[in-house]
């Protein structure tokens, strides 16, 4: 009996740049067919030119045979011209990172409402948006973070623009999962192995442990077990992206 395994793709990438790029690259490249490349380098990828750029250079670490889909990092200066100019480009989809919310995030939106313009050219190109949930408030409990980000921000946006495709990157509740099943199909999700093999214990179990520590931070058991059920399930909504 001979069982043939199909080539997966990466949903959620990054390989920075420079020697990070060189290294990783290649480990990637040996497993994945196709990968959506994170534009959250330093600067960020922001431009088509850019991506373009970007593009070359991974293309130069990985090898032939590897397909890396590009983004854009959204900012509140992303125009409705250089959407377009994106899509006729290949660029793959936009990253919308809550300003301060995870690594190099810096020149990410501080308020939705400044991207409409965006938004809109997305949906008409047919450009996926790709969003980091957690909102930054201080005043919200870190773990409570994906699941606020959803009600103040997700499910309005997502309401407002109901032709616009959009991923909810890196689900880590069960308020994650239960969103994207319900919002319809042009939502879907990603799932990290990371979150999907431990719970937050694995952060502070025999003192604290940086390795176990990522943004968005692990969650409690029950999430995980959510997390399980979505990857495992039928509903097509859920992705591979390793982060």
């Amino acid at each position: 009996m001979e069982l043939t395994i199909t080539r997966p793709d990466d949903w959620h990438l990054h390989l920075r740049d420079d020697a990070m790029l060189a290294m990783v690259a290649p480990h990637t490249a040996r497993q994945f067919g196709r990968a959506v490349v994170m534009p959250n380098l330093v600067p960020p990828v922001t431009t088509t030119e850019l991506a373009m750029a970007y593009r070359g250079r991974v293309e130069a670490a990985a090898g032939s045979g590897f397909i890396p889909l590009m983004t854009l990092y959204l900012t509140e200066g992303t125009t409705p011209d250089e959407i377009r100019r994106a899509a006729d480009a290949g660029v793959f989809a936009l990253k919308l990172y809550p300003a301060g919310a995870t690594t190099n995030s810096a020149s990410g939106v501080t308020d939705i409402a400044n991207v409409t313009g965006a938004l809109e050219a997305m949906a008409e190109c047919g450009l996926p948006l790709l969003v980091h949930g957690e909102v930054t408030d201080p005043n919200v409990d870190i773990f409570d973070r994906e699941a606020v980000f959803i009600e103040r921000h997700l499910a309005p946006l997502v309401e407002a623009n109901p032709d616009l495709r959009v991923v909810l990157e890196h689900v880590t509740t069960r308020h994650g999962v239960e969103y994207v099943l319900a919002a319809g199909s042009k939502v879907a999700g990603t799932l990290t192995a990371h979150h999907l093999l431990w719970n937050r214990n694995a952060i502070f179990t025999g003192g604290l442990n940086p390795h176990a520590y990522c943004l968005p931070v692990l969650k409690r058991e029950l999430h995980r077990e959510a997390l399980i059920a979505a990857a495992t399930g039928d509903s097509g909504r859920f992705f591979l992206g390793t982060d």
